[in-house]
Protein backbone atom coordinates (compact mmCIF):
# COMPACT_ATOMS: atom_id res chain seq x y z
CA UNK A 1 0.00 0.00 0.00
CA UNK A 2 1.66 3.45 -1.00
CA UNK A 3 1.37 6.30 0.82
CA UNK A 4 -0.27 9.11 -0.61
CA UNK A 5 0.06 13.04 0.61
CA UNK A 6 -2.79 14.90 -0.50
CA UNK A 7 -1.76 18.47 -0.83
CA UNK A 8 -4.25 21.40 -1.32
CA UNK A 9 -5.20 25.02 -0.62
CA UNK A 10 -2.29 27.31 -0.75
CA UNK A 11 -1.59 31.14 -0.94
CA UNK A 12 -3.32 31.88 -3.70
CA UNK A 13 -6.70 33.54 -4.64
CA UNK A 14 -7.94 29.86 -6.12
CA UNK A 15 -7.58 28.31 -2.22
CA UNK A 16 -11.23 27.51 -2.00
CA UNK A 17 -11.45 25.94 -5.52
CA UNK A 18 -7.97 23.54 -4.37
CA UNK A 19 -10.08 22.74 -1.07
CA UNK A 20 -12.79 21.69 -3.45
CA UNK A 21 -11.13 19.54 -5.76
CA UNK A 22 -8.92 17.83 -2.57
CA UNK A 23 -12.20 16.56 -1.02
CA UNK A 24 -13.54 15.14 -5.26
CA UNK A 25 -9.92 13.28 -5.36
CA UNK A 26 -10.32 12.09 -1.90
CA UNK A 27 -13.71 10.92 -2.11
CA UNK A 28 -13.04 9.21 -5.19
CA UNK A 29 -9.28 7.15 -4.43
CA UNK A 30 -9.17 3.49 -3.81
CA UNK A 31 -8.35 4.01 0.33
CA UNK A 32 -7.91 -0.17 -0.41
CA UNK A 33 -4.75 0.77 -2.63
CA UNK A 34 -3.66 3.75 -1.08
CA UNK A 35 -3.15 4.97 2.79
CA UNK A 36 -3.72 9.00 2.86
CA UNK A 37 -2.20 11.91 4.45
CA UNK A 38 -3.64 15.07 4.56
CA UNK A 39 -1.42 18.13 4.15
CA UNK A 40 -3.30 21.49 3.36
CA UNK A 41 -1.40 25.06 3.30
CA UNK A 42 -3.45 27.58 4.89
CA UNK A 43 -3.64 31.06 3.24
CA UNK A 44 -0.24 32.28 4.78
CA UNK A 45 1.47 29.89 3.04
CA UNK A 46 2.00 27.59 6.18
CA UNK A 47 2.39 23.64 5.59
CA UNK A 48 0.24 21.84 8.22
CA UNK A 49 -1.01 18.12 8.84
CA UNK A 50 -4.55 18.79 9.25
CA UNK A 51 -7.56 16.64 9.78
CA UNK A 52 -9.72 16.66 6.59
CA UNK A 53 -13.23 16.47 8.43
CA UNK A 54 -11.94 19.57 10.10
CA UNK A 55 -11.83 21.37 6.76
CA UNK A 56 -14.13 23.92 6.00
CA UNK A 57 -14.00 26.13 2.95
CA UNK A 58 -10.03 27.14 4.27
CA UNK A 59 -7.21 25.47 5.38
CA UNK A 60 -7.44 26.62 9.17
CA UNK A 61 -4.75 28.05 10.65
CA UNK A 62 -4.58 25.46 13.10
CA UNK A 63 -3.05 21.81 12.76
CA UNK A 64 0.56 20.58 13.00
CA UNK A 65 3.40 22.61 11.15
CA UNK A 66 5.28 20.87 8.81
CA UNK A 67 9.03 21.96 7.71
CA UNK A 68 11.67 20.63 5.06
CA UNK A 69 14.69 19.18 5.29
CA UNK A 70 15.93 17.96 1.89
CA UNK A 71 18.61 15.39 1.50
CA UNK A 72 16.99 12.90 4.14
CA UNK A 73 15.37 10.05 3.29
CA UNK A 74 12.20 11.31 5.31
CA UNK A 75 12.47 15.56 4.22
CA UNK A 76 8.74 16.04 5.62
CA UNK A 77 9.00 16.80 9.49
CA UNK A 78 6.20 17.26 12.03
CA UNK A 79 7.48 20.72 14.21
CA UNK A 80 5.33 19.44 17.09
CA UNK A 81 7.71 16.06 17.60
CA UNK A 82 10.11 17.09 15.30
CA UNK A 83 9.66 13.51 13.72
CA UNK A 84 9.50 12.60 9.89
CA UNK A 85 6.57 12.25 8.07
CA UNK A 86 7.80 8.62 7.16
CA UNK A 87 7.42 6.74 3.97
CA UNK A 88 5.92 9.36 1.69
CA UNK A 89 5.45 7.61 -1.67
CA UNK A 90 3.86 10.80 -3.39
CA UNK A 91 2.87 13.71 -3.01
CA UNK A 92 -1.11 14.34 -5.01
CA UNK A 93 -1.00 18.32 -5.52
CA UNK A 94 -3.89 20.08 -5.54
CA UNK A 95 -3.23 23.24 -5.94
CA UNK A 96 -4.53 26.28 -8.14
CA UNK A 97 -2.97 29.11 -9.02
CA UNK A 98 0.64 31.49 -7.93
CA UNK A 99 2.37 29.36 -5.20
CA UNK A 100 0.74 25.88 -6.28
CA UNK A 101 0.59 25.39 -9.83
CA UNK A 102 3.61 27.79 -10.63
CA UNK A 103 6.90 25.65 -10.00
CA UNK A 104 7.22 26.94 -7.26
CA UNK A 105 5.82 23.89 -5.24
CA UNK A 106 7.12 21.70 -7.96
CA UNK A 107 10.76 22.73 -7.33
CA UNK A 108 10.43 22.19 -3.54
CA UNK A 109 9.68 18.84 -4.06
CA UNK A 110 11.94 18.35 -6.82
CA UNK A 111 14.72 19.19 -3.45
CA UNK A 112 12.84 16.81 -1.39
CA UNK A 113 13.32 14.07 -3.97
CA UNK A 114 9.79 13.22 -3.99
CA UNK A 115 7.57 11.90 -6.91
CA UNK A 116 4.41 14.75 -7.82
CA UNK A 117 1.31 14.76 -9.31
CA UNK A 118 1.29 17.44 -12.28
CA UNK A 119 4.09 18.77 -14.87
CA UNK A 120 7.70 19.64 -13.61
CA UNK A 121 9.19 22.70 -12.80
CA UNK A 122 9.61 24.20 -16.40
CA UNK A 123 6.40 23.55 -17.75
CA UNK A 124 4.69 24.32 -14.59
CA UNK A 125 5.99 27.64 -14.87
CA UNK A 126 6.03 28.12 -18.68
CA UNK A 127 2.15 27.18 -18.02
CA UNK A 128 1.38 29.12 -15.80
CA UNK A 129 2.87 32.87 -17.35
CA UNK A 130 0.16 33.07 -20.55
CA UNK A 131 3.05 35.39 -21.76
CA UNK A 132 5.72 32.78 -22.28
CA UNK A 133 3.31 29.97 -22.88
CA UNK A 134 1.98 32.19 -25.83
CA UNK A 135 5.45 32.44 -27.16
CA UNK A 136 6.39 28.94 -27.02
CA UNK A 137 2.94 27.83 -28.21
CA UNK A 138 4.24 30.44 -31.55
CA UNK A 139 7.35 28.92 -32.15
CA UNK A 140 5.61 25.71 -31.92
CA UNK A 141 3.18 26.68 -35.07
CA UNK A 142 0.27 26.83 -32.79
CA UNK A 143 -2.59 29.34 -33.26
CA UNK A 144 -3.15 32.42 -29.96
CA UNK A 145 -4.94 35.33 -29.82
CA UNK A 146 -2.92 38.26 -31.15
CA UNK A 147 -1.98 40.51 -28.36
CA UNK A 148 0.79 42.42 -26.28
CA UNK A 149 2.14 41.92 -23.14
CA UNK A 150 2.30 45.40 -20.66
CA UNK A 151 4.88 45.53 -17.21
CA UNK A 152 3.86 47.74 -14.19
CA UNK A 153 6.39 50.37 -15.55
CA UNK A 154 4.20 50.74 -18.54
CA UNK A 155 0.72 51.07 -17.14
CA UNK A 156 0.72 54.65 -17.51
CA UNK A 157 1.57 55.05 -20.87
CA UNK A 158 -1.17 52.41 -22.44
CA UNK A 159 -3.39 54.50 -25.02
CA UNK A 160 -6.61 53.09 -25.31
CA UNK A 161 -7.50 54.09 -28.44
CA UNK A 162 -4.21 53.05 -30.02
CA UNK A 163 -4.74 49.27 -28.41
CA UNK A 164 -7.98 48.93 -30.10
CA UNK A 165 -6.50 49.88 -33.66
CA UNK A 166 -3.99 47.27 -33.55
CA UNK A 167 -6.18 44.62 -31.95
CA UNK A 168 -9.45 45.53 -32.41
CA UNK A 169 -12.59 45.88 -29.69
CA UNK A 170 -13.86 44.21 -27.40
CA UNK A 171 -10.26 43.35 -25.72
CA UNK A 172 -9.46 40.94 -22.67
CA UNK A 173 -7.43 41.73 -20.11
CA UNK A 174 -5.80 39.38 -17.86
CA UNK A 175 -2.98 39.13 -15.00
CA UNK A 176 -0.11 37.02 -16.87
CA UNK A 177 0.07 34.40 -13.49
CA UNK A 178 -3.27 33.56 -12.61
CA UNK A 179 -5.80 31.06 -13.58
CA UNK A 180 -9.70 30.43 -12.94
CA UNK A 181 -10.49 33.82 -14.93
CA UNK A 182 -9.01 35.62 -11.75
CA UNK A 183 -8.55 39.23 -12.67
CA UNK A 184 -9.99 38.44 -16.17
CA UNK A 185 -11.86 41.51 -18.13
CA UNK A 186 -13.56 42.18 -21.37
CA UNK A 187 -13.66 45.57 -21.89
CA UNK A 188 -15.72 47.62 -24.38
CA UNK A 189 -14.29 51.39 -23.87
CA UNK A 190 -12.07 53.32 -22.40
CA UNK A 191 -13.51 53.58 -18.57
CA UNK A 192 -13.75 49.76 -18.27
CA UNK A 193 -10.29 49.52 -19.52
CA UNK A 194 -8.67 51.30 -16.75
CA UNK A 195 -10.69 50.01 -14.22
CA UNK A 196 -9.55 46.18 -15.82
CA UNK A 197 -5.99 47.66 -16.22
CA UNK A 198 -6.03 48.47 -12.51
CA UNK A 199 -7.35 45.13 -11.59
CA UNK A 200 -5.29 42.93 -13.14
CA UNK A 201 -2.52 44.61 -11.64
CA UNK A 202 -3.44 43.49 -8.69
CA UNK A 203 -2.83 39.90 -9.17
CA UNK A 204 0.67 40.45 -11.43
CA UNK A 205 3.29 42.56 -12.36
CA UNK A 206 2.49 41.34 -15.90
CA UNK A 207 -0.46 41.61 -18.01
CA UNK A 208 -1.67 40.60 -21.30
CA UNK A 209 -4.40 42.31 -23.73
CA UNK A 210 -5.37 40.29 -26.43
CA UNK A 211 -7.98 40.19 -28.93
CA UNK A 212 -11.57 38.87 -28.61
CA UNK A 213 -11.79 35.41 -30.23
CA UNK A 214 -15.08 34.60 -31.65
CA UNK A 215 -15.45 31.12 -31.22
CA UNK A 216 -16.35 28.42 -29.39
CA UNK A 217 -15.01 26.76 -25.95
CA UNK A 218 -13.46 24.04 -26.39
CA UNK A 219 -11.20 21.93 -23.93
CA UNK A 220 -9.40 18.57 -24.19
CA UNK A 221 -7.76 16.70 -21.27
CA UNK A 222 -4.17 15.45 -21.97
CA UNK A 223 -2.00 13.21 -19.59
CA UNK A 224 1.15 11.25 -19.89
CA UNK A 225 4.85 11.51 -19.99
CA UNK A 226 6.96 10.70 -23.46
CA UNK A 227 3.91 9.36 -25.53
CA UNK A 228 0.98 11.65 -24.24
CA UNK A 229 -2.94 10.70 -24.67
CA UNK A 230 -5.96 13.26 -25.57
CA UNK A 231 -9.41 13.15 -24.58
CA UNK A 232 -12.32 13.43 -26.29
CA UNK A 233 -13.47 17.35 -26.79
CA UNK A 234 -15.72 19.01 -24.31
CA UNK A 235 -17.21 22.04 -25.22
CA UNK A 236 -18.70 25.16 -22.54
CA UNK A 237 -21.58 26.93 -23.50
CA UNK A 238 -21.84 29.95 -21.03
CA UNK A 239 -24.42 33.24 -21.33
CA UNK A 240 -21.66 35.47 -21.16
CA UNK A 241 -17.46 34.66 -20.36
CA UNK A 242 -16.58 31.01 -18.40
CA UNK A 243 -16.53 32.85 -15.08
CA UNK A 244 -14.41 32.22 -12.12
CA UNK A 245 -18.04 31.48 -10.43
CA UNK A 246 -19.58 29.48 -13.79
CA UNK A 247 -15.93 27.05 -13.58
CA UNK A 248 -16.48 25.98 -10.15
CA UNK A 249 -19.59 26.98 -8.21
CA UNK A 250 -23.04 27.45 -10.11
CA UNK A 251 -23.86 24.22 -11.56
CA UNK A 252 -26.51 26.25 -13.96
CA UNK A 253 -24.36 29.01 -15.73
CA UNK A 254 -22.34 27.39 -17.66
CA UNK A 255 -23.44 24.40 -19.69
CA UNK A 256 -20.50 21.47 -20.40
CA UNK A 257 -21.39 19.43 -23.35
CA UNK A 258 -19.75 15.92 -24.16
CA UNK A 259 -18.06 15.25 -26.47
CA UNK A 260 -18.79 18.58 -28.63
CA UNK A 261 -21.38 18.37 -31.61
CA UNK A 262 -18.42 18.56 -33.68
CA UNK A 263 -17.19 16.32 -36.94
CA UNK A 264 -15.25 14.18 -36.26
CA UNK A 265 -12.02 15.07 -38.16
CA UNK A 266 -12.50 18.53 -36.17
CA UNK A 267 -12.36 16.42 -33.00
CA UNK A 268 -9.13 14.86 -34.03
CA UNK A 269 -7.66 17.98 -35.29
CA UNK A 270 -8.10 19.43 -31.51
CA UNK A 271 -6.84 16.30 -29.99
CA UNK A 272 -3.57 16.89 -32.21
CA UNK A 273 -3.32 20.61 -31.14
CA UNK A 274 -3.57 19.64 -27.46
CA UNK A 275 -1.13 17.31 -27.43
CA UNK A 276 1.21 19.56 -29.57
CA UNK A 277 0.65 22.80 -26.97
CA UNK A 278 1.13 20.20 -24.17
CA UNK A 279 4.56 18.96 -25.39
CA UNK A 280 5.99 22.36 -27.04
CA UNK A 281 5.44 23.84 -23.18
CA UNK A 282 6.99 21.02 -21.32
CA UNK A 283 4.21 19.47 -20.19
CA UNK A 284 3.82 15.69 -18.36
CA UNK A 285 1.36 13.48 -15.94
CA UNK A 286 -1.62 15.62 -17.22
CA UNK A 287 -2.66 19.51 -18.38
CA UNK A 288 -6.11 20.71 -19.52
CA UNK A 289 -5.72 22.77 -23.22
CA UNK A 290 -8.02 25.11 -23.45
CA UNK A 291 -8.99 26.41 -27.07
CA UNK A 292 -11.19 28.15 -29.23
CA UNK A 293 -12.60 26.91 -32.84
CA UNK A 294 -13.70 29.98 -35.24
CA UNK A 295 -16.59 29.48 -37.74
CA UNK A 296 -13.73 29.31 -40.51
CA UNK A 297 -12.39 26.57 -38.55
CA UNK A 298 -9.65 28.24 -36.79
CA UNK A 299 -8.28 27.04 -33.74
CA UNK A 300 -6.59 28.82 -31.03
CA UNK A 301 -4.98 27.83 -27.63
CA UNK A 302 -6.07 30.02 -25.19
CA UNK A 303 -4.23 28.47 -22.16
CA UNK A 304 -2.74 25.02 -20.30
CA UNK A 305 -4.17 24.58 -16.96
CA UNK A 306 -1.48 22.19 -15.37
CA UNK A 307 -3.14 21.35 -12.19
CA UNK A 308 -6.90 21.43 -13.47
CA UNK A 309 -9.84 21.48 -11.34
CA UNK A 310 -11.30 18.24 -9.83
CA UNK A 311 -14.72 19.50 -8.30
CA UNK A 312 -17.96 18.16 -8.97
CA UNK A 313 -18.42 20.74 -12.28
CA UNK A 314 -14.73 20.26 -13.84
CA UNK A 315 -14.31 19.39 -16.96
CA UNK A 316 -11.06 17.30 -16.64
CA UNK A 317 -12.38 13.42 -15.03
CA UNK A 318 -15.83 14.19 -16.87
CA UNK A 319 -14.14 14.36 -20.04
CA UNK A 320 -11.82 11.27 -18.88
CA UNK A 321 -15.57 9.48 -17.48
CA UNK A 322 -16.60 9.76 -21.43
CA UNK A 323 -13.34 7.84 -22.29
CA UNK A 324 -14.64 5.49 -20.37
CA UNK A 325 -12.02 5.64 -16.89
CA UNK A 326 -13.88 6.34 -13.59
CA UNK A 327 -12.48 8.65 -11.11
CA UNK A 328 -10.89 6.25 -9.46
CA UNK A 329 -8.90 4.68 -12.52
CA UNK A 330 -8.06 8.42 -13.83
CA UNK A 331 -6.23 8.86 -10.28
CA UNK A 332 -4.85 5.58 -10.15
CA UNK A 333 -3.05 6.42 -13.81
CA UNK A 334 -1.79 9.82 -12.81
CA UNK A 335 -0.20 8.30 -10.10
CA UNK A 336 1.20 5.82 -12.45
CA UNK A 337 2.49 8.64 -14.86
CA UNK A 338 3.98 10.56 -11.74
CA UNK A 339 6.00 7.54 -10.20
CA UNK A 340 7.26 6.39 -13.65
CA UNK A 341 8.60 9.96 -14.50
CA UNK A 342 10.22 9.76 -10.65
CA UNK A 343 11.95 6.25 -11.58
CA UNK A 344 13.15 7.74 -15.13
CA UNK A 345 14.48 10.60 -13.42
CA UNK A 346 16.20 8.69 -10.93
CA UNK A 347 18.71 6.96 -13.63
CA UNK A 348 20.05 10.52 -14.49
CA UNK A 349 23.76 10.40 -13.54
CA UNK A 350 23.79 13.38 -10.84
CA UNK A 351 27.35 13.64 -9.42
CA UNK A 352 30.76 12.50 -11.08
Amino acid sequence: MKNIAIVFGGKSPEHEISVRSAKNVIDAIDKIRYELTFIGIDRRGQWRLVNIEEIGKYVPDTGVELAFMPGNSDPIIRMDTHMPLVDIDLLYLILHGPNGEDGTVQGLVRLLDLPFIGPDVLGSSAAMDKAITKSLLRDAGVGVAPGMVVYTTEKDQLNYEEIVANYGSPLFIKPANMGSSVGVHKVKDATAFAKAIDDAFLYDNKVLIESMIHGREVECAVMGNAFPEASTIGEVVTPEEYSFEAKYISQTDAQIIIPADLEAEVIEELRKVAIRAYQAVGCEVLTRVDMFLTEKGEIFVNELNTLPGFTSISMYPQLWEQAGMSFPELIDQLIDYALERYQRRQQLKTNW
